[in-house]
Order: C-alpha cells, then sequence, then structure tokens
C-alpha cells in the first residue's frame, strides 16, 4: 500500500524554484526561501513545475515518509509564495498587545508586562490593542510562536479570558451554585 497523499505532485506555481541536492530540497519563492532535509527513503523528483514524491522501498516506514515529506513540501511552497499567519485574540479588562520592532509587550493582568522576543523570520502585527498577526514563511515555527503566545495566558473556562487563536472555540462552564 503505498502512500495516498504522496501520490499527488505539488504544484510549484509561478515565481517558485526547487533545487534538489543530495539528500535536501531548498525551495525558492518572492517571500523567501526553505530547505528540508530528507529521509534516505524518499526520492523527489522534479518534472517540470511539480514535485514527485516516492518511497524509495515498500516499507511502512517509507510510506509513512513520502506522504510526510509531501506535506511539508507543499506548506514549503505555501509559505515561501503567499506565507502563512495565525491570529490571536485577547480577551479581558485591560489586557493589551502592542509590537515594538522585533518585541512584543503583553499586559495580560499580571502584576507585570510580559516582553516577549519575537525569532527571526516571524513578524507580529498588533492591528488593535486586543488583536495579534502572527506572520512567516515557515508554518512550523509560526505555529510555535502562536502557541508560545497563548501559552503567557490560556483561555480559563468560566470567563474565557485570556489569549485565544482567533478561529478558537472556548466551551465556558458555569459557576459553582449555592
Amino acid at each position: 500500500m503505498s502512500s495516498r497523499v504522496a501520490k499527488r505532485p505539488v504544484a510549484l506555481g509561478k515565481d517558485v524554484t526547487a533545487d534538489i541536492s543530495a539528500g535536501a530540497v531548498t525551495v525558492k519563492g518572492p517571500k523567501g526561501s526553505l530547505s528540508l532535509n530528507l529521509s534516505q527513503e524518499v526520492e523527489v523528483k522534479q518534472q517540470d513545475s511539480e514535485l514527485t514524491i516516492a518511497a524509495r522501498s515498500g516499507s511502512r516506514f517509507a510510506n509513512a515518509m513520502a506522504g510526510t515529506t509531501r506535506a511539508l513540501l507543499n506548506n514549503m511552497v505555501k509559505g515561501v509564495s503567499t506565507g502563512f499567519e495565525r491570529k490571536l485574540e485577547l480577551v479581558g479588562v485591560g489586557y493589551r498587545a502592542q509590537a515594538q520592532g522585533q518585541k512584543l509587550n503583553l499586559a495580560l493582568g499580571f502584576s507585570h508586562p510580559v516582553e516577549y522576543q519575537v525569532p527571526e523570520g516571524i513578524s507580529i502585527e498588533t492591528p488593535s490593542q486586543s488583536e495579534i498577526l502572527v506572520k512567516g514563511i515557515d508554518r512550523q515555527r509560526v505555529g510555535q510562536v502562536a502557541a508560545e503566545l497563548r501559552r503567557f495566558r490560556p483561555p480559563e473556562p468560566y470567563k474565557g479570558k485570556g489569549v485565544r487563536y482567533a478561529d478558537e472555540r472556548i466551551v465556558l462552564k458555569e459557576a459553582k451554585k449555592k
């Protein structure tokens, strides 16, 4: 049985080029370049403006790696052409976010302000005081930064206060009744 994900080729689209060398693939686009180290179990070939991924052997691991590699390459192509973004919302009285260069200042109801150093390759915008936009070309890093920001003050289950993803639904609990 071969990976159903890996069977579909990755379309590079215009403005995107791929360099396949021994053990790595580098994808370059208008927003930057990303590279991925390949497993020995996986073979990547370029045909016209498409990347095809195949498992070198029929083992389960090779199949799994072929599907994973295809998904990662697809995310890289998407990242260098359009980029990824994650939106966070701050819910709570006096909860504020302010981007200053490579720092993000957060007021999250603690006795001290929280300062977050933004990693390289990630940009953070604050369209309003209660919104944070995390943008970048590497999907994993955008998600990781968003998760780290959420971790400062995860949404609590009674009033829903805290840092949440824009698409997140918080199921609220009812307060204890006498």
